[in-house]
């Protein structure tokens, strides 16, 4: 089978979000690339009146408000860049608006915070709103609210990664929580590299994710020039997406033409098949509720959840982190500091710390589990 015919799987997809990073949207001073953007909507659009529900996921509005400000460098604190992103998103959204109108295409702008995933009531709110614009032929546009949120804003380089890594993260949760059949990732690079294609020039491109570890490819396949969340980021929304049942492109969004292009199944950029389908309240387990807490496990307990499908005694944990009640979501790293998963916990921190050295809460038995399998989902 060609890699062509393995690509048919696309053609057939209904729902698609594209996020559009920050790099797509910007020239080569930094400045909106107005012809990109046209060229981009008028793609949208097509693809929106041939049978297909689009959102739009996307980054700018940050680089925008800079620019109607008159400021000459990316402001560093985060009240600037916020106030950049309260004057940068008004005219993106009117951009797209009219943009689309022109076309003959209505939108909704949707902003979100974490919070909105934290919460599961909050989290199908959205779902139901976004699912209630489709039904009446409005194409979403949506981003984060950064002029109130601090997580992607906050990011700097060496810091630990934040929930929406520029909008790719976003883009992978809006994806899985709305069951999209397809997630195109667009940056500035046209894929997923073996190692960074501006610095060898023996670099491969990756054509089809076979289940490469994403940490060791990340670090070699370099970053987007502009965007903040790079490779990584867009390699860890990818198979979050993929692992929900939906399928991913990452390609360059530089030339338009590639949404067309990987929607006729074309081989273009480097596409992350789709791994399986989780229910609903394992999605948000993974990938959206909020992790109050760090269970480190040995190498038994690793083998026992990935490969007997046990639940997670107090035993196989070898150090607690966090600040965590009874119900909240924790993340169970693996003795290679990798996550294996996460899961809802039975019992408070305290509880679970004296569990872990011997000493069981009252009415605690032996084979009580600290996180039961039913309430874990570990990552293949």
């Amino acid at each position: 089978m060609t890699a062509a015919e393995t690509r048919t799987a696309l053609t057939g997809a209904r729902r698609v979000v594209v996020k559009v990073g920050t790099a797509v949207l910007t020239d080569a001073q930094a400045g909106l690339c107005r012809p990109r953007l046209d060229a981009i909507v008028q793609a949208l659009a097509a693809a929106h009146q041939g049978d297909r529900e689009v959102l739009l996921v996307s980054s700018g509005a940050v680089g925008l408000g800079r620019a109607m400000l008159g400021l000459d460098a990316g402001p560093r604190d985060l009240a600037t860049r916020q106030a950049c992103a309260a004057v940068g998103q008004g005219r993106l959204m009117a951009l797209y608006a009219d943009g689309l109108l022109s076309h003959g295409v209505q939108t909704g702008q949707v902003l979100l915070t974490q919070a909105d995933f934290d919460d599961r009531l909050r989290y199908l709110n959205l779902r139901s709103t976004l699912t209630a614009l489709m039904r009446r032929s409005v194409l979403p546009v949506i981003n984060e609210n950064d002029a109130v949120s601090t997580e992607e804003l906050a990011f700097e380089e060496g810091a630990a990664r934040p929930v929406f890594g520029d909008n790719d993260m976003l883009s992978a949760l809006v994806a899985a929580k709305l069951s999209a059949d397809l997630l195109l990732l667009l940056t500035d690079v046209d894929g997923v590299y073996d190692r960074d294609p501006r610095q060898d020039p023996l670099a491969s491109p990756i054509r089809t994710w076979d289940g490469q570890r994403p940490a060791e490819v990340a670090a070699h396949a370099g970053a987007s020039s502009l965007g903040r969340g790079g490779m990584r980021s867009k390699i860890d929304a990818a198979c979050v997406a993929a692992s929900a049942g939906c399928q991913v492109v990452v390609a360059s969004g530089l030339d338009p033409e590639n949404i067309s292009r990987v929607l006729a199944g074309e081989v273009v950029g480097t596409w992350f098949p789709a791994s399986g389908e989780m229910a609903a309240r394992d999605r948000w387990i993974a990938f959206a509720a909020p992790v109050r807490g760090t269970l480190h496990l040995d190498a038994g307990a690793v083998d026992a959840l990935r490969h007997r499908g046990a639940s997670l005694l107090a035993a196989g944990v070898t150090g607690i982190e966090g600040s965590f009640q009874a119900g909240d979501v924790v993340a169970l790293m693996a003795p290679d500091g990798g996550e294996l998963g996460r899961g809802i916990i039975c019992c408070d921190q305290a509880a679970a710390r004296a569990w872990a050295e011997g000493l069981r809460p009252d009415g605690v038995r032996n084979h009580d589990a600290l996180v039961h399998r039913d309430h874990m989902v570990v990552r293949p």
